[in-house]
């Protein structure tokens, strides 16, 4: 178990830590960019972690660095490397440290780090371990003079020679300290931590206070600065040997496994299980299980409800074969397949009539499991809050009554079916969105229009835990509104909305946004044409954003066939430019839907190409990443009006279905792979 130490303190608008470490752009306010994690322990040590005083050692799986008592300043760097503009320390911080405790005689105190004023070497903030208790130290000072206080939490078990998680959060007056994400121990102390601790003329120390007395002595893998967020909301729930924001290049070694060649000294191979035959369940009880999956020649290993691949053949997309024709009640407008555990792979269907349906995944196709009663439905949004499943459709007329709204419902673990659950106003709804942003639950509907209006507001639901409803947060004005996204980078999580028409023209700007402070704030803006669709997929660390681009029209063009014959954009995330810029163009045909893939190592995208000015019985295209040129065509595919695209995959092997918005009809598909 990996030791990872907190510490939470709200960032003054003058905090500044040097930008071109946080890989952020110094015209950028540090409220865009603060929350990037600072690799202190990275600071100090060298990338090949030459540095005297200090030797790598990996116990149980995991490297860390192990210090020397002749040489306790080793790892220490000054304080204005990173506060560059302002010496100010912030309010609000997370400390991240992950460590091996050593076992020490009583009243022994160690130091985890301190940062230490350099002439007078006074000790300006600290934290330090002993066996009974763990101190968090700083220095306060008011008109009164200066002090050093103390707040002190009795040590959990550390000293039982493994690696833990410890975190440590403070904000003002209030001191928590949790151990391996579990429950936390709160302290509301009397002093709260300073709004003005100085950090001029300090220096940071790792693993003591400048002096030999106190050096610590057990192992440490990791020493991060996140300013101004609550690390312990990104870290847990997580393995403990797992939680790592930065750790230095020296150190990046896999934990769990030991290095080529060396002798095994931890018993890696005791206690294992491995389950043979279908693909198993993937819960806590099977949690670092492995299965051996025989078709594909691949070994699994269960990590939270995920099968990850631990040993598998190189697959290769092959050819495309049609699986199963799923005849259903009406056409259908949007698909979405999802996994609940120990229930089974399902398939929810919008369809075009008053009746949408589910369908299960069983002896290797698609069968009738429950219908719903919908308005028009174009798209279904599965997703889950804690224990909780639901699955939200999204209905684009109103009911018999004039009533115009959308439902959630959710999954009765009795019943073992979808029961209403909450009912939301909606203008012509065309999309749900479900995410997680700080801990707490959203949903986010694409108003398409009210009446003949497109201009309208976009709401943004959060959950109530109190009222164990969704209730409106936030609304943001859209022209049309097909489709919502959303994805992360690094802290940072980002809303893209999909606008197809402004009530003259489909040629209107398609918005990025980002969470700041508590809303989504404009972050960039992009001219679509009729956009339908935003997916977002990653390849390596490069980060893209796909739109499908359906139509080209304004109401003082004259209406012409190849009008839908149009480019699709997918754009790629600059980093240094800090925003997305074109990376390729596709030419589609009244595209709706972009689906990223994967099979093996390589990369897919299919288009839902729907209409090309003359017919909807056109093809659409799978292209295959190709790195330097981009994205090509691969296959090409016989669809009628083609919706939607979804990619799944079963114990079985690889499969695409499509729906049609033209036939009462969806295909599924299976990847053939040699």
């Amino acid at each position: 178990m990996t030791a990872l130490v907190l510490l939470v303190m709200t960032v003054r608008p003058c905090v500044h830590l040097d930008p071109h470490r946080l890989h952020g752009d110094p015209s950028i306010p540090l409220t865009r960019q603060h929350l990037r994690p600072l690799d202190i322990l990275a600071e100090a040590v060298p990338p090949d972690g030459s540095a005297s005083g200090i030797s790598v050692t990996r116990v149980q799986g995991a490297l860390g660095l192990q210090l020397s008592a002749a040489a306790p300043h080793a790892i220490s760097f000054p304080a204005s490397r990173i506060f560059v503009r302002c010496d100010l320390f912030p309010e609000e911080f997370s400390i991240v440290v992950t460590l091996k405790p050593p076992i020490l005689p009583p009243k022994k105190n160690e130091y985890l780090f301190s940062v230490v004023a350099e002439g007078p070497d006074a000790l300006l903030l600290g934290l330090r371990y002993s066996p009974a208790r763990l101190h968090f130290l700083f220095l306060r000072e008011d008109a009164a003079g200066a002090w050093q206080t103390r707040v002190s939490f009795r040590s959990p078990a550390l000293m039982d020679s493994q690696w833990h998680t410890l975190v440590l959060a403070v904000s003002e007056d209030s001191f928590s300290l949790t151990m391996d994400c579990g429950v936390p121990v709160d302290i509301t102390a009397d002093v709260p931590f300073p709004a003005t601790l100085s950090m001029q003329g300090a220096r940071f120390f790792i693993g003591s206070r400048r002096r030999t007395k106190g050096l610590f002595t057990g192992l440490v893998r990791q020493l991060v600065l996140l300013p101004g967020s609550d690390a312990a909301a990104q870290l847990c729930p997580c393995r403990n040997a797992d939680i790592v924001l930065s750790i230095p290049p020296v150190l990046q070694g896999l934990t769990g496994r030991p290095a080529d060649n060396e002798v095994l000294t931890y018993p890696y191979e005791t206690n294992m299980k491995v389950t043979l035959g279908p693909q198993p369940p993937c819960t806590k009880v099977e949690d670092a299980q492995f299965w051996f999956d025989a078709g594909r020649k691949g070994l699994y290993l269960c990590v939270g409800s995920e099968w990850v691949s631990v040993l598998a053949a190189k697959e290769k997309l092959d050819y495309v074969e049609e699986y199963q024709s799923l005849h259903t009640n009406s056409e259908t407008l949007g698909l979405e397949v999802f996994v609940i555990p120990e229930a089974g792979l399902f398939m929810a269907t919008a369809h075009r009539k008053t009746t949408s349906a589910i369908y299960k995944w069983v002896d290797r196709k698609f069968i009738t499991y429950q219908d719903f009663p919908t308005q028009q439905a174009q798209s279904w949004r599965h997703f889950t809050i804690g224990r909780k499943v639901f699955l939200a459709v999204a209905n684009f007329d109103p009911n018999e009554k004039g009533q115009e709204f959308s439902v959630i419902y959710k999954w009765s673990q009795r019943k073992q079916r979808f029961t209403p659950y909450q009912r939301v106003p909606t203008h012509s709804a065309r999309d749900w969105e479900a995410f997680e942003v700080a801990g707490e639950h959203f949903l986010a509907v694409a108003n398409h229009r009210e009446g003949d209006n497109h201009n309208i507001n976009s709401v943004i639901y959060k959950w109530n835990p109190t009222t164990r409803l969704f209730e409106p947060n936030q609304t943001i004005a859209t022209c049309g509104a097909y489709d919502w996204e959303f994805f992360t980078v690094g802290p940072y999580s980002f809303l893209v909305v999909a606008n197809a028409f402004n009530g003259t023209s489909t040629k209107v700007q398609s918005h990025l946004y980002v969470w700041l402070l508590g809303s989504f704030q404009l972050f960039q803006s992009f001219l679509t044409c009729g956009a339908a669709d935003w997916e977002v997929f990653r390849i390596g660390d490069r980060v893209f954003l796909a739109v499908a681009n359906s139509h080209s029209y304004d109401v003082e063009m004259q209406v012409q066939n190849d009008s839908y014959v149009i480019n699709s954009v997918i754009y790629e995330l600059n980093v240094s430019a800090q925003m997305f810029v074109k990376f390729q163009e596709i030419t589609t045909c009244s595209a709706l839907d972009w689906e990223f893939f994967s099979v093996g190592e390589d990369y897919f995208l299919v288009v839902a190409n729907s209409f090309d000015g003359n017919t909807f019985l056109v093809n659409s295209i799978i292209y295959r990443w190709q790195g330097y040129e981009g994205f090509v065509a691969v296959h090409s595919l016989p669809t009628f009006g083609c919706r939607d695209w979804e990619a799944f995959r079963t114990a079985a092997g690889s499969y695409l279905v499509y729906s049609s918005a033209k036939e009462p009809l969806s295909r599924v598909l299976r990847l053939r792979t040699g």
